[in-house]
């Protein structure tokens, strides 16, 4: 993996599984930067041992806003031209990381979303409506081209991070989905590579909280929808 790219890891109380993913990630040669989002579990104590940069935030605030500040760290490096964003959970696997990378190169896209492999037996109904739901509505009213809008398995070019971040106010969840519709609006080219997820029934690292957090996800959908 080449030293112009940096790792972003929002993590907020993700147990053990935050080690994993960093053991998953030992030959990556580019920085690797964790923001804590005001964890109380212990689970980023690993950090202190690691050759990784941490952010912390002394409180909760939202993967928005943990993703905003380390792809803000990223960009203090110069060298850096990829920004890649995963979860800490474990549900992305480090070893397909130079797949995203990739189709990032050989597409010149300004945004890869990981188009996840999901087995269906595995995932709750609601889950899946969901997500397929998100995917219709971006695709018939908004013409984006993803099947998948939800995965947080994500390559950004150092000019869309830029210029994302510059207008960007943060939240949770739905900060995700207004990365896409960012990218729809300014005409940015968008990619998907397939990825798998390790996807774990009653996953308790999981903090997406379905009604909370599908309401901000569809508000941001309709406000776009009304400009």
């Amino acid at each position: 993996m080449p030293q112009n790219t940096a790792i972003v890891i929002p993590c907020y109380n993700a147990g053990n599984r935050l080690e994993s993913v960093l053991n998953g990630l030992t030959s990556f040669e580019g920085p690797v930067i964790v923001v804590d989002d005001g964890s109380t579990d212990g689970g980023t104590d690993c950090l202190s041992e690691r050759t990784v940069q941490a952010l912390r935030f002394p409180e909760n605030r939202g993967k928005g806003h943990a993703l905003l500040a380390g792809i803000r760290e990223a960009l203090q490096h110069e060298a850096v031209q990829r920004i890649v964003l995963m979860d800490a959970d474990g549900q992305h696997d480090p070893g397909e990381v130079d797949a995203l990378l990739s189709a990032s190169r050989s597409t010149g896209a300004a945004l890869v979303v990981g188009a996840r492999q999901i087995d269906r037996r595995l995932m709750p109904l609601r889950s899946r409506f969901g997500n397929v739901l998100t995917a219709w509505i971006s695709a018939h009213v908004f013409r984006c081209p993803l099947s998948d809008t939800q995965c947080g398995f994500r390559v950004l070019s150092r000019a869309f991070a830029e210029s994302f971040l510059a207008q960007s106010r943060g939240g949770r969840y739905e900060t995700e989905m207004e990365m896409i519709l960012f990218a729809l609006r300014e005409g940015c080219v968008l990619a998907s590579a397939p990825v798998a997820t390790v996807y774990e029934p009653g996953n308790r690292s999981s903090h997406f909280r379905k009604i909370r957090d599908s309401f901000r996800i569809y508000r941001v959908l309709l406000r776009a929808w009304r400009r």
